[in-house]
């Protein structure tokens, strides 16, 4: 049972009603007196103190122990009378050994509330999701060294309200957490702790505040992920405002007549859904050009606004209408020569071209070979896949990833793209030359790159180009340094979990308690 039980004499040991009952009493010995620190062995009285030890055998086990109140002889002592306690197994107004203790503390660290309860009682021991908070608020937090790198970053606590979240770069452990992402806040917090020399963080301009005003001999370090997130998203901006290139990217059927040209702009609006789409295009171009907002737009001609958005980027009416999607390939593209020529030689029965498409392996169902041959009846050709047009966030990432890691379809698609649209082989260029100076931690092309920005006719670049030049100093360190915000979304990621494990309704002390006492669980067993 329990181990610290050889420090008392064990008198009795018997079962009574599923639960296993100690009889014990402490050793006639000298105690220290807690105030003065003077050892006494006169006693005064005993009494009986019932302690809860953890479950032998799947029963709930209770020790009776049997303990001295001493005098205390010291003339200077204001304390006349007290009560000795058993290291390891008692401690004062405890109704649990230190053993179990820990485990209903690490329940609370590791489940919360209702979990914890839960597998407590699984364990014997019986408590409420309230009582297993209580004793995990009650754990102090660890007293952390104010370190010398620290990372900062921000979490949704829930709807529009967010908190900030500390992390000791060295340790990889989690410092602080508090409600808010005010630069106010972190300014106090850096002054009360001085010696943070690198702060690594994201493009916040709040946060930015904080340190400057709150350590401004700090260095800070713009993260080298949020930086190429930044650029990624406007290599995806760039491509939804081309999105009538794209097109050219799929390879073009041998039958079939070039679409990768671009459609005339004297093209007639010769359908209703054409002649909606030039109203509003020249509807919304007419009022983009005055400096009103999307919103404003928006409101004015009763649109939505992501129609106004849509209508904005293109270039023309023609990228607005919409096309009817290429069918996508099946199981049934390998059979289709097959089926055309049993078709040609007379045979037109459904049933008896599925039996011998099955005889060469196909798995498909009856009613598609079906739907296949329909097409034929009616005297029409085959229906052929064709290869849909790439989206523009497929085409980012082809943009994005290193070549020497994209795959055959991807570098053939951009190379055919490249052809056709040469502001995104542009974009692909300066993407490149960026992904080159994070690879040799090397920021000296960064002036020219960020002009060659300003002056690439690309408006989410040139908007990229201000943003990096009002933070230059951490995007420089950023580029150079070791440090990153790595750690930081680690522990966020962390920190979204036990958040969701308490279905959202954790206060922010309950949450600091978890985040932080759960990291330390993780390094004491790992």
């Amino acid at each position: 049972m329990s181990p610290h039980l050889g420090a008392v004499r064990v008198e009795r040991v018997w079962v009574d009603g599923g639960v296993v009952r100690v009889a014990a009493c402490t050793r006639e010995s000298t105690v220290v007196c807690p105030d003065c620190g003077r050892g006494s062995a006169r006693l005064h009285s005993r009494y009986c103190r019932t302690l809860a030890d953890v479950a032998v055998g799947g029963r709930l086990v209770l020790i009776e122990l049997s303990v001295r109140r001493l005098f205390c002889d010291s003339p200077g002592c204001g304390r006349r009378t007290f009560a000795e306690q058993v290291e390891g197994l008692t401690g004062r107004y405890r109704r649990r050994s230190p053993l179990l203790q820990h485990l209903v503390e690490m329940a609370g660290v590791l489940l919360a509330g209702r979990g914890g309860a839960r597998l407590l009682q699984i364990l014997k021991v019986p408590m409420s999701r309230t009582s297993v908070l209580f004793h995990l608020m009650r754990l102090p937090l660890p007293q952390a060294a104010t370190p010398r790198v620290m990372g900062v970053d921000d979490f949704a606590l829930y709807a529009d309200v967010y908190g900030t979240l500390l992390v000791d770069a060295g340790t990889r452990l989690p410092i602080e957490l508090w409600e808010g992402r005010e630069a106010d806040q972190l300014a106090a917090w850096l002054r009360t702790h001085p010696g943070v020399e690198v702060v690594c963080r994201d493009g916040s301009l709040v946060y930015r505040q904080g340190i400057t005003e709150g350590a401004p001999e700090a260095v800070q370090v713009s993260d080298r992920f949020h930086l190429w997130q930044g650029l990624s998203k406007r290599v995806g901006d760039i491509a939804a405002a081309h999105r009538g290139c794209l097109p050219a990217a799929v390879p073009e059927p041998e039958a079939a007549p070039s679409q990768a040209e671009p459609v005339r702009p004297s093209d007639e609006a010769d359908t209703p859904a054409r002649r909606h789409a030039k109203r509003l295009f020249e509807a919304v171009h007419a009022v983009t050009g005055t400096g009103r907002s999307l919103n404003a737009i928006a409101r004015e001609l009763g649109l939505n606004r992501r129609t106004v958005s849509k209508y904005a980027r293109a270039a023309t009416w023609q990228e607005c209408v919409r096309t009817t999607r290429p069918r996508r390939p099946t199981k049934l593209d390998p059979y289709l020569d097959h089926l055309q020529q049993r078709w040609e030689e007379g045979e037109h029965n459904a049933t008896v071209l599925h039996q011998e498409l099955l005889a060469k392996g196909y798995r498909g169902h009856y009613q598609r070979i079906k739907m296949a041959v329909a097409p034929l009846r009616r005297g029409l050709p085959i229906d052929t896949p064709r290869e849909r047009p790439p989206s523009p966030r497929k085409v980012a990432r082809w943009i994005t990833t290193t070549p020497s890691r994209r795959s055959l379809h991807a570098s053939e698609g951009l190379r055919r793209l490249f052809e056709h649209c040469p502001e995104l082989d542009r974009t692909h260029d300066l993407v490149r030359q960026f992904a080159d100076m994070l690879d040799t931690r090397d920021a000296a092309p960064l002036p020219a790159w960020l002009e060659h920005l300003t002056h690439s006719r690309l408006p989410p670049l040139a908007s990229l180009a201000n943003a990096i030049r009002e933070d230059q100093p951490a995007v420089v360190q950023g580029i150079t340094t070791p440090f990153s915000s790595g750690v930081n979304e680690g522990r966020i990621t962390d920190l979204k979990l036990q958040k969701r494990i308490m279905a959202g309704r954790a206060g922010v002390p309950l949450l600091r308690h978890r985040v932080i006492h759960m990291a330390i669980l993780r390094r004491n067993y790992q």
